[in-house]
């Protein structure tokens, strides 16, 4: 990595782990979030594709700064965009959890709420649901979601396995694209998601589409 392209990392580091507090004043140093992000995305892509070189003069000290503050960016991202469902209607159905290991698929129709569990390659559900291909929380449910779990707000589990037989052939991310890489086109996710609604008979214009890794 070139040491500007560095510096702009840590730069961009520094700023998206940072405190309200201590935006400002690092946001005067650096540029606008927008534009960190952008820049921090194309550091990173570099960096991977030169196949995570390190350069030789870093101390393990420094090393360990940098992973450290990569470490507390990707938690807060990860916490970021698991609100990304927050809000839909309706607004008194609780959020679904999101199951570790894969993913969540909703999408609002007609006042219901519906969410689709994903596993991704290398797990598979707890418990059978190979016709069960989503959830619903609604009025006619009660504002609660219609579960295999007793209560709560847990649609699914997502074990290690290294066989995947509980669940539809669609409720699996495939070998290589895991929730996040899936995610950059979302809308095929959740395209797939709609047409299965609409075979199941779910009527109405779909909206407040979300996809939300685990």
């Amino acid at each position: 990595m070139a040491v500007r392209g560095t510096l702009m990392l840590l730069c961009s580091l520094a700023v998206l782990s940072s405190t309200a507090d201590q935006d400002e004043t690092l946001l005067q140093n650096c540029t606008s979030q927008t534009q960190l992000l952008k820049r921090l995305s194309a550091v990173l892509k570099g960096e991977a594709e030169c196949g995570g070189s390190q350069p030789s003069e870093w101390s393990p000290q420094q090393t360990a700064a940098l992973l450290l503050s990569m470490r507390n960016v990707t938690e807060a991202l990860h916490r970021h965009q698991l609100k990304e469902c927050h809000g839909a209607e309706p607004k008194r159905c609780p959020e679904a959890e999101v199951p570790r290991g894969g993913g969540l698929a909703c999408v609002t129709v007609a006042n219901k709420r519906y969410c689709k569990p994903l596993c991704g390659h290398g797990y598979d559900f707890a418990f059978i649901r190979r016709s069960r291909l989503y959830d619903e929380c609604s009025e006619q449910t009660g504002y609660r979601w219609q579960t295999q779990y007793v209560g709560g707000n847990k649609l699914a589990v997502c074990n290690e396995a290294s066989i995947q037989v509980s669940g539809a052939k669609t409720a699996y991310f495939p070998e290589g694209r895991d929730c996040l890489a899936s995610k950059l086109q979302s809308d095929a996710v959740v395209d797939v998601f709609t047409s299965e609604l609409r075979d199941g008979g779910v009527q109405g214009e779909p909206h407040s589409a979300c996809l939300v890794c685990g």
